[in-house]
Order: structure tokens, then C-alpha cells, then sequence
């Protein structure tokens, strides 16, 4: 039995035009990568901007490790690539990097878009938190 989200998702027109509410007015910061091995930005919301100070417009084509520095902490983002290679979910903590070079504690998700079993972009859901 298809629920109510699945059967709005089923029209591809309604199920884009509901994606791109959602995602337009998150909360959340929402990065989208190609599968390619260097993960180049295709997607960021207006969170993102909120969340790290570049303009979704400015980071179309470049890597995610924009947001990392010298406190970014490299087993993080060891394990990262390891769920990424094998094709898994990944959920973290690090500290990253505000264009204006402020450390922030970034909380965050990311997970495989998959069509056909095939792996054809990731999708990362990110926030902002506070050192407990």
C-alpha cells in the first residue's frame, strides 16, 4: 500500500516541485555531490549559506573539504570516506570552517541517492551544534 508522501512523489513534475519546497525551506543545511570520487558540489540550499557564509551560487563545482581546517578531525573524515566508498550512510561530528574562517561544530548526515541500485549522487543534511 503506497502512503500519502509516495503517492505525491509518484508524478515526477509534483514530486521535483515538492523536493525543491522541502528542501528550499529547511531548517537544515541540504548539499548534494556527484558520485564522482572527488564528490563535486551540484546542490546547496539557502541553509547552507545561513550555516557556513558561501553562497550556494559559488560553491557549485567544488569539494565539501572547502568547510574543513587544521581542527576538522581526520578520522571523521576517514570514516566518512570509508562509508562512502562502500556505499553506506554516514552520520558525524567535526568541526568545519565558515568562509570567514570561523571553527563551528557541524552535525551531519549524509546519505546515497541511489537509481537502480546504482549510486548516483549523495545528499548531505548538516547543522550547527554546540560543544556538550
Amino acid at each position: 500500500m503506497s502512503t500519502a508522501f509516495e503517492k505525491l512523489m509518484n508524478g515526477v513534475a509534483g514530486g521535483l516541485a515538492l523536493l525543491k519546497v522541502l528542501s528550499e525551506n529547511s531548517f537544515d543545511s541540504v548539499l548534494i555531490t556527484d558520485a564522482s570520487a572527488e564528490g563535486k558540489i551540484t546542490y546547496a540550499n539557502k541553509s547552507f549559506k545561513k550555516l557556513t557564509g558561501h553562497d550556494p551560487s559559488e560553491i557549485i563545482g567544488k569539494t565539501p573539504r572547502i568547510l574543513q581546517g587544521p581542527g576538522t578531525d581526520a578520522k571523521v573524515i576517514e570514516r566518512l570516506s570509508d562509508s562512502l566508498k562502500s556505499g553506506r550512510k554516514f552520520e558525524g561530528k567535526a568541526i568545519n570552517y565558515k568562509k570567514d574562517g570561523t571553527p563551528f561544530i557541524m552535525y551531519w548526515r549524509v546519505l546515497p541517492i541511489k537509481v537502480d541500485k546504482k549510486i548516483t549522487a549523495w545528499v548531505a543534511i548538516q547543522r550547527e551544534g554546540s560543544v556538550i
